[in-house]
């Protein structure tokens, strides 16, 4: 509940049903001799009991990765399951690469990865759901990183703008944001960091955009161009083929995500969290090499 903010959202996050919650909340106010839950509206709230025993929750669940990480330190190895978050295109472009090098370097360690947004990562990270998130912010908007994570970066991605093979500016070698003001937008959807990003820095060029459409997926967006329905912003990290209907041409002013790996700080001694910023840096080097 304090984590997730209602009975059903622990539920999803537990992967358990809404019942299993209900029940366990009931034995607890029972074991406690506490009313930990109070009707809010449509909903529940905590009441005073109720955060009052989530805070120690919390402080339990530090010492208890404390405790993991000091055990692992002190056996010197990284084994056992690391469970990694990460945005859809450093999933599809940074770590096959950097799971096949944890693979041959740790075979005892098993690394399980999840895809979710950059403030989803930070989120999972601070409440102990992931051990290691991959997160990014833009070369003019930072992410805002809560206090008790260690951060360190990965690599640094440019991006391009993706037009309609037939658009006038498809065959030049560069252009400047400006020249694209009167045309229509593919989109991050409304609400995400990149979306976010993308109108800020537009309106900052001058530009009140007009986005016609709103899809997380950069393949989804690039067909979209392709039909001639708009232009885009397209990092290259990840990126794939692009369609021969598509130009990806170079901003003039450098645009670029900065991509990093994020953790608790209490954490810090893990060797699996160690050997996969190691694992995560090489693959970074390598993509930043071509």
């Amino acid at each position: 509940m304090a984590r997730h903010g209602s009975v059903s959202a622990a539920a999803d996050g537990l992967h358990v049903t809404t019942s299993a919650v209900s029940q366990q909340l009931a034995k607890l106010e029972r074991e406690t001799g506490q009313q930990l839950l109070a009707k809010h509206g449509r909903g529940v709230r905590l009441t005073d009991a109720g955060r009052l025993l989530a805070g120690h929750a919390v402080r339990i669940l530090s010492q208890v990765e404390l405790a993991q990480a000091e055990l692992e330190a002190h056996r010197g190895q990284a084994v056992g399951e690391l469970r990694l978050g990460a945005f859809p295109t450093a999933a599809r472009g940074l770590f096959p690469a950097a799971l096949a090098g944890l693979r041959a370097e740790h075979p005892q360690l098993r690394p399980r990865l999840r895809e979710m947004e950059p403030d989803a990562s930070v989120r999972c990270v601070v409440r102990g759901d992931i051990d290691l998130g991959v997160v990014l912010d833009w070369h003019n908007r930072p992410l805002s990183l809560p206090e008790g994570l260690a951060k360190v970066p990965i690599l640094n991605d440019p991006a391009d703008v993706a037009l309609p093979a037939g658009h006038p500016l498809a065959h030049r070698d560069s252009v400047d944001l400006a020249e694209l003001a009167d045309d229509e937008w593919v989109s991050w959807p409304q609400g995400e960091f990149c979306h976010d990003w993308l109108m800020f820095t537009l309106r900052g060029q001058g530009i009140e955009p007009r986005i016609s459409h709103m899809v997380d997926e950069h393949h989804t967006q690039l067909a979209l161009i392709e039909a001639g329905l708009g232009v885009a912003v397209a990092p290259r990290l990840g990126r794939g083929p692009v369609p021969a209907g598509v130009r990806v041409v170079p901003v003039r002013h450098t645009m670029q995500r900065h991509v990093y790996a994020i953790w608790r700080a209490d954490a810090d001694r893990r060797p699996s969290i160690r050997a996969a910023v190691a694992a995560l840096r090489a693959a970074g080097e390598e993509i930043e090499g071509r």
